[in-house]
Formats: structure tokens, sequence, C-alpha cells
């Protein structure tokens, strides 16, 4: 796990290494272990390190082979890498490491652009296809590790956070008005290419792009499942289903075992985190590390789940870290994660994992965690009444139960500047929920979630607020096999139970039906769900600041609107909202973006 950046050049002038030192300085957080810069003309790659696989300078970065013509930056893990390795020198190559870094390499040396087809695990890539003269830059199948993208006449910029991309200097930082009524839209996510600057995009999950030396550039999706019923399958009952389920998951949890570090979990509780401790105790996984995290209650809604993690870790006789805050550690926890966002996040616990990757960081360098289940095994409530909806009708089922504010709604909230004639964020759900390759109108809706909301929403979460204290965060629910074994899956097994119902049934074999059949826990933090006291404050005077008025992203009176104390109907609503603009704002503000 690292932060990558680059700079390529395409007007015969030479790359601003300069500039490239400045953003891998400003993701020192995510390579806490080392750094490192590599010139080659009109490319320069930077590289901050941190150390799981290889722990010696051999497996540093930018790796380089000189014999191959190659040159590399890479942010993630390749799980596979070993199997990789053999393959590859029983074809004849030599290597001068154990990193999973110099299988990419490789990869690319035999197989081409084809390479990204071979790599299990999550990443990004920068790899410098030095006799061809070629830039390639890919990102992992569901979009698990970010890369961000300024592109000016004559240049492109890259880097792991956008942060970084600022600190470079000479980004457009206007605000994208489609990119504001998406995050206005939903829950605070800008799917993929956009983000909410207008100079910044995101290379989309599954995405090869390859930029020739003289500015021409192509990119290719290489990897898209098809949600539908395979004729192979045809066979499978319920019971077939749970045994195949399982057994993939099970893969995926053993291979994000993968480190030359101790490897330990993000256990909240519930059935996803739950399922993967049982599933590393049932691999052999003696005294493995666990760690919960609660904070102080709050008119009667509890700010922890310990009860259900307690059990969990008694149970398979875990090393457990109970980690507990007081509201007093919001405020300034507020701003840190602020700064850490690589995007504004609008989600409550955006905070929470922040604080918990701080403690966990102190412990192990690698955690795995349950993120994607719901998305995948269609466990949100919305998901339900999706089982009857016609094929045509997904958009508005999933509008009606998912958008924040419809299109009017938004013209009435942002500033005259930001309003858009069209919907952008229906025509975008319609596009997408439309296209071919889903058979029913769930198919097509958890599609949707795991390919384009996912990555943008609890992926870009954790990524960010781990990675802000050198934590690498890994997610078995988003295997790539268990995902496409998934997407073929009849909805009516995923539906079951309330949702999750085939997981369910393979936890059934390892968990305590205390923890399957709970009622459905988010991530508690009563202090920000409710935006009062100190935190009201924080996000009043960030859209009250001359900034925020000189911005004009909202309409003045809107903002009074949420600042006045909100009637007991309106009070959860209305901090939600509060909690969104606020935010954005403090985020803006952050980076010093005007």
């Amino acid at each position: 796990m690292c932060g990558i950046s680059g700079e390529a050049r395409f007007d015969g002038r030479t790359p601003d290494a300069a500039a490239v030192t400045r953003m891998t300085d400003a993701m020192r957080s995510r390579g806490p272990d080392d750094e490192g810069l590599f010139a080659d003309g009109w490319v320069t790659l930077g590289h901050r390190r941190l150390t799981i696989i290889d722990l010696s300078d051999a497996g540093g970065q930018p790796m380089v082979r000189d014999d191959l013509g190659l040159a590399l930056v890479f942010n993630g893990c390749i799980y596979n890498y070993p199997e990789l390795r053999e393959e590859l020198r029983r074809a004849g190559y030599t290597f001068h490491s154990t990193s999973d870094t110099e299988v990419i390499l490789v990869a690319y040396a035999h197989w081409g652009e084809r390479f990204v087809d071979h790599l299990v695990g999550m990443f990004a890539i920068g790899l410098v296809d030095r006799v061809r003269q070629r830039l390639i830059l890919a990102r992992d199948r569901l979009g698990i590790k970010p890369l961000y993208l300024a592109e000016t006449p004559g240049r492109l910029r890259f880097a792991s956070t956008l942060p970084a991309l600022l600190r470079a200097g000479d980004v457009d930082t206007g605000i994208d008005p489609v990119a504001l009524h998406h995050y206005l839209s939903w829950h605070s996510i800008v799917p993929a290419p956009r983000t909410v600057l207008r100079g910044v995009r995101k290379l989309p999950p599954a995405t090869l792009r390859v930029i020739e030396a003289d500015g021409r550039s192509r990119e290719e999706v290489y990897w898209r499942p098809d949600y539908v019923r395979e004729p192979a399958d045809a066979g499978m009952d319920a019971a077939d289903w749970r045994a195949a389920i399982g057994d993939a998951l099970r893969a995926a949890v053993r291979r994000r075992l993968v480190a030359d570090v101790p490897v330990g979990v993000l256990l909240s509780g519930g059935l996803d985190s739950s399922l993967i401790v049982a599933l590393l105790a049932e691999a052999g996984q003696q005294h493995l590390r666990t760690f919960s995290i609660g904070f102080d209650s709050r008119d009667g809604e509890s700010g922890d789940e310990f009860h259900y993690s307690d059990l969990v870790a008694r149970a398979y006789d875990t090393d457990h870290h109970r980690i507990r805050l007081a509201d007093d550690d919001l405020v300034p926890a507020v701003r840190r994660a602020v700064l850490a966002m690589t995007e504004p996040m609008g989600s409550h616990d955006v905070v929470a994992f922040h604080l918990l990757s701080e403690q966990v960081a102190q412990h192990v360098k690698v955690a795995q965690s349950g993120q994607g289940a719901d998305e995948v095994f269609a466990g949100y409530g919305y998901h339900q009444p999706l089982v009857e909806a016609p094929r045509h009708g997904a958009a508005e089922t999933f509008a009606a139960a998912f958008f924040d504010r419809g299109h009017d709604e938004l013209r009435r909230i942002v500033g005259p500047a930001y309003a858009l004639e069209h919907d952008a964020s229906r025509d975008l759900l319609a596009g997408h929920l439309a296209a071919p390759g889903a058979q029913t109108a769930l198919d097509a809706v958890l599609r949707l979630d795991t390919h384009l909301m996912l990555p943008d929403d609890p992926v870009k979460r954790v990524d960010s607020m781990s990675m802000a204290w050198g934590l690498e965060v890994r997610t078995p629910f988003l295997d790539q096999d268990l995902v496409t074994l998934a997407a073929h899956c009849p909805p009516e097994h995923k539906v079951a139970q309330g949702g999750k119902g085939v997981l369910k049934e393979v936890a059934r074999e390892v968990l305590p039906a205390e923890v399957i059949d709970r009622p459905k826990g988010y991530f508690p933090v009563p202090a920000l769900r409710n935006v009062d006291g100190p935190v009201r404050e924080l996000v009043a005077e960030a859209l009250q600041a001359p900034a925020a008025r000189e911005r004009g992203l909202f309409r003045p009176e809107y903002v009074a609107h949420l600042l006045a104390e909100p009637d007991r109907a309106e009070a959860a609503a209305g901090s939600n909202k509060l909690w969104q603009l606020g935010l954005l704002e403090l985020w803006l503000q952050t980076h010093d973006i005007r």
C-alpha cells in the first residue's frame, strides 16, 4: 500500500520534478516507510511506500527494470503474486525481489496490456513502457484503490489523492455543477470519472488507459460481469448456491492473508466482519487481532455494538481491542478526518473510521474489513421492493428509496451559478440501469450499487481514513471472483431473510445465530448523526464563512433555514442535510479551495 504520483508532458517540455515531489510529500501518511522519484524524459514518477510485502529495499519504488525497458509505481496488493511469479519464471523470466510490484512489471513484459486480466487484487498502477514510449494507467476492478487525474494542454498529472494534485498546483478548482448535483442527490457520492472540482477526474474502476508520448490516449474497460443467470448454473438450488458462495468467500479471505506482516480484522459486530473472523479462524488463524470502536450514547441511541463484537471475539478467542471514545474526541477528529478526505464524504461514520484507523495502526499494518457485502448481496432495505419491480421500473423504485433530494428541490437549494436545467443525476441513473447485461430490476440496481456507487462511498471512505494512518484495509467481499459469482446468483437467494440471505446461510455454518439474526446495524456515532453541540457550531461556521458566501454554492435562505432550530419532526432529516452541506464547505475551506 502506498501513494503514487506522476507527470507526463506531451509538448516537448521536461516534467516538473518539484511538482511530483510535492505530490509525494502530500501523501506521506499513505507511505511512511520510504519514498522515491524516477525521471525518464517525458515522464516523471513519484512514490511513497508502506512496507507490507518484501520489506527489503529490493521492493522499493519507483521500480525500474532496465532489461525490460519498464518503470512502475503501484499502490495496492496483488494477492495472487506468488502464483504469477512461478508462472512467469517457468516462462523464462527472472526476479530480483520477492515483491508483488516486480510481478506486475514482468506480467506487463509477458502479456502486454492484457497483464491486468491476470492480476487478482486491488491496485492503481502507473507504468512507463520506455521502449514503446507509453504511459499505462490502470485501476482495479472494483475501484478499491483510487487514481486521480489533472489534465491541461500538453500535460497529465496523476496521484492517489486529490489533495496531492492540489499540492502540485495549476489545477482548475472551480466547482463542477454536475458533480455537485450528484453529491446532493446521492448521499454525497460523486461517481467516476467526475469529482467535485472541474479540473480533477478519476480513472474509473476496471479501466486501463494508454497514453502515448504525443498525448494521444485510449481507454478500455477490461472487466464487467453480467448480472444474468448462466445456463451452466440452471441446476443449482439454494444449497448449491450457499456452498458456492461459501467456497468463494473462504478463498477471498485466505487470499487477503498474503503479507509479510500480521493481518487483523475490523470487527464491528455485524454479520459481515464477524463472518470474516469466523472464516479466518476456520482457516487456522489463532489469536487473531480484532478491533471495535464505540462512542457515547445519546437520547437512547447506543453508541456501540460491543455486545456483538465481544460475543464473536470470545467465540474465536481473538486478541480483541475495544476502543471507546467520548464526544469530546469528535470535533478535533472531524477536522483531521476532513483533511484526510480525498474528496468530500458526507457519511457520519467517516470520522469513526478515521478514529478507528488511528488506533488500529498502532497494532497492525493490515486489516480485513466487511465493506461491500450489502451492495454485492442485497443487504439494504431498498433492495427488497425491487424483487417485484418490473425491469423498466428500476430507476423509479431506486430513486424513491435512495435520492436525498429531487431535481426541483436542488434548483431551490444551489446558487444560480450552479443550477442545472436537466436532472443530471436521474439521467445517469436511468442510463446505467437501462444498460444491457442485467436480467431483472434488482440485478440492475445491484450492478449500479457495486460498480458505480460503492467505489465512491464506503470503499473510498475506508481507503482515505485508513491510509491517513498508514493502515492497509482489505475487503474480501469485493473479491473479483466472489462478485462475479454473486452477479450470477438468482436475486431471490440474495434478498431472502430480509437481505443477504445466501450469506446468512453461509454464516450459519460458523457463527452464533444471535449475530446472524440481529437487527441490521450501522456504524453508530450519535453526536454526529444529531449534528448538535460543538459539531453543529463547526458546521455553522463553515457555512457562514466569508469563503462560503463568496463561493455561493447554496442559497443563503436555505442555509439559514437549516441552521434554524428544527422542530422534532424535521430534526433528523435536517441534521443530515446540514451535515452534508457543511461537510462540503468544510472540505473546500480546509484545502483552501476558492
